[in-house]
Formats: structure tokens, C-alpha cells, sequence
């Protein structure tokens, strides 16, 4: 089955297909992907970013459930992985890479899973503070955020009563963590590096272009674990500005 792209992205000069070895995806049973990344029907050579080729993130319509995985490239120059989908229902697959020679694109297609549900998601309110094994994750000022501007995104991270720093952070990906906003409304994407901060064990800079409810989710690595918090916000219109920012982001 090849899945359907989920809106053609205008600026991006390559086009992913993506297909799977079955017609019919079920809920909690692995699936295959394979990723063709082409540009006028010749599969397109990527740069490494971030340590991989090919950043995959996937959620589920509700923004309940996500996932950050990386294909594997083959000898044909396409890409693969096996899934699992936890729960019947929709889902989006980002495609997240750097062509060569060229800026980075982001591509997205729906994918639809049958089996057992899962139960009825409930309305999505604020969350400014996540565990994550333990870890307890504040986003500091997540009830400031506005469209327009550079936009920086401060967290806390406390386990077992101490405060951590940046020295307690191990890179993860070349970075020493990864955000990935998505908006409840048209599920606009925004996967955001954090920089170095004396002062917040992350510390990131980017500019959110439209306002409304996102969900965010933050990975980090302590003690060779990755751990992953998540975070609902409501970011704010803002006055249009044009002042660069230090934080990658695409």
C-alpha cells in the first residue's frame, strides 16, 4: 500500500513516496516502511543531520501518541523500518531530511491503522510540567509564547529533588535535545534543536509562525537514556517582527 501524501509542501524540490508490505496496517503487529526520497524519478543522496539521514516522526491524529525513528538506508538507495502502531485510528508520518546540496524538507503523509481502539481522547488542555521516568519537566514559560518573533523555550528538569544542569545532559543526536512541535488545527511542524545555556539544562530559540494549540515533546538522554516529555501549549499572536534567532529549527 502506498500511502497518501497529506498536502503537497510547495517549497520542497524532492518527492517521498511511502509504501508498506501490506494493504491492510494492523494495530500492535510490526509493519514494514519504505521510504523513496526522488527528484525527477531518481532517488535523491542526503546529507547527514543530526547523526542520520532520515528523521521519521509519527503521531496519531489525536496528538496523544508520537514516535521518533530513523530509517535504515539500502544498497537501491531507498529507506526502511518496521513499526508498530499501538492503537487503531489515524496517523501522520513526518519525513524529515536534508537533500544534498540543498535546504532542509519536511514531507507528511496519513496512514490508517485498523484493529482495537483505544478510548475516547479526551479534550487537550494546558500541560507545562511532564514526568518522563521519573524526570520532572517544566516548561518554564510556556504560557508566554507568541507567533512572529523569536520565541525561546525554557525547561526545568528535576529528579529526586535535584535540579539538573546542562553538564548533566549527554547529547542525543548531536544536540543535547530535540523538540518537536505539531498544531492540533493543521498539524504544522516544527522540530527545533536546543544550543548551549549556562543557566537551562535546555535552552531553545524559534520562531512559530501560527498561533493556536500545538503539543510538544521534548527528548533528552541522562545516563545513556533517552527520555521523552510531552507538553500541550497555546502560543499567541504576535506582532511581526524581522530579528534572526539562534536556535535551529525547520
Amino acid at each position: 500500500m502506498t500511502l497518501i501524501p497529506a498536502g503537497k509542501e510547495r517549497e520542497n524540490r524532492t518527492e517521498v513516496k511511502i509504501s508498506t508490505g501490506t494493504q491492510h496496517i494492523e494495530a500492535c503487529k510490526p509493519v514494514s516502511l519504505n521510504i523513496a526520497i526522488t527528484e525527477q524519478g531518481r532517488n535523491v543522496m542526503l546529507d547527514v543531520v543530526h547523526e542520520k539521514k532520515l528523521h521519521l516522526l509519527i503521531v496519531n491524529e489525536e496528538l496523544s501518541w508520537f514516535d521518533h525513528i530513523h530509517p535504515e538506508e539500502q544498497q537501491d538507495g531507498t529507506y526502511h523500518i518496521s513499526e508498530i502502531f499501538p492503537a487503531a485510528g489515524k496517523y501522520l508520518l513526518f519525513t524529515d531530511y536534508k537533500p544534498g546540496g540543498s535546504a532542509q524538507e519536511v514531507n507528511t503523509h496519513h496512514i490508517e491503522v485498523s484493529g482495537a481502539t483505544t478510548a475516547i481522547p479526551q479534550r487537550l488542555e494546558t500541560k507545562l510540567a511532564s514526568i518522563a521516568d521519573g524526570y520532572t519537566v517544566f516548561l518554564l514559560n510556556g504560557d508566554e509564547l507568541t507567533t512572529n518573533h523569536p520565541q525561546d523555550l525554557r525547561f526545568s528538569i528535576v529528579k529526586d529533588c535535584r535540579i539538573l544542569q546542562a553538564k548533566d545532559m549527554q547529547p542525543y543526536l548531536g544536540a543535547n535535545a530535540h523538540i518537536v512541535m505539531i498544531s492540533r488545527v493543521d498539524y504544522d511542524f516544527l522540530h527545533i534543536h536546543p544550543i548551549a545555556d549556562p543557566i537551562f539544562p535546555i535552552y531553545a530559540e524559534t520562531i512559530i509562525k501560527k498561533a493556536g494549540l500545538y503539543r510538544m515533546w521534548v527528548q533528552f538522554k541522562v545516563n545513556d537514556v533517552v527520555h521523552t516529555a510531552d507538553f500541550t501549549v497555546t502560543v499567541s499572536r504576535g506582532e511581526q517582527a524581522e530579528t534572526n534567532h539562534k536556535g535551529a529549527h525547520h
